[in-house]
C-alpha cells in the first residue's frame, strides 16, 4: 500500500515528516564517510612511543609530518598458541604512510626481525606486535586485528 506524505494535516505528517529527517541524516553521513577518500589522520603520536591501531585506523606522528595507516593483514600463517610447529610463522601487516598527498604502502612482517620495520623519509616505522596471536579453536576477523607501531629517527 503506498501513501504520500504531503498531506499537512493528516496523521501521516508526523510520521512522514520523522521519515524524511532520518533520510537526509542517513545521506549526510554516506556522503561525509565517502567524501573521505584520503587517509584521515587520527590521534597524534610522538616518535618512540608505541601507539596501537586497528585495521583502518591511522595515526599523526607530528614530528615526521606523516600519517600511518594499519591497511590490513595481508597474510597470517603464525602457529596457533595451542599447536606444536616446527616454525612459528610469520603474519604479515599492509601499512600506508602518506604525507602531502604522497603515500607509499609497505608489508612489515612479524616472523623476522630484518623485516619488522621500514625506513621512510628518514624515519623507521617498527611492527613492535600483532594481536591477537592466534589459536587453532578461535579465527581471527579483520576486525579483531591491532598492531603496535613505533617511529624513531633513522
Amino acid at each position: 500500500m503506498a501513501f504520500s506524505c504531503d498531506l499537512a494535516g493528516s496523521a501521516w505528517y508526523g510520521p512522514c515528516l520523522m521519515l524524511s529527517v532520518r533520510c537526509v541524516l542517513l545521506l549526510l553521513s554516506l556522503t561525509a564517510a565517502v567524501g573521505c577518500g584520503d587517509t584521515v589522520a587520527g590521534p597524534s603520536v610522538a616518535l618512540e612511543e608505541p601507539f596501537t591501531l586497528a585495521i583502518g585506523e591511522s595515526a599523526a606522528v607530528s614530528a615526521a609530518s606523516f600519517v600511518i595507516q594499519f591497511t590490513g593483514v595481508t597474510g597470517d600463517s603464525r602457529c596457533p598458541a595451542d599447536a606444536l610447529c616446527i616454525q612459528g610463522g610469520d603474519a604479515l601487516v599492509a601499512v600506508r604512510v602518506s604525507d602531502g598527498g604522497t603515500a607509499a604502502t609497505f608489508e612489515l612482517h612479524t616472523g623476522d626481525a630484518s623485516r619488522a620495520s621500514v625506513t621512510h623519509r628518514g624515519y623507521r616505522i617498527s611492527l613492535v606486535k600483532l594481536e591477537p596471536y592466534p589459536f587453532s579453536s578461535r579465527p581471527i576477523t579483520d576486525s579483531d586485528y591491532r598492531a603496535t607501531f613505533t617511529v624513531t629517527r633513522s
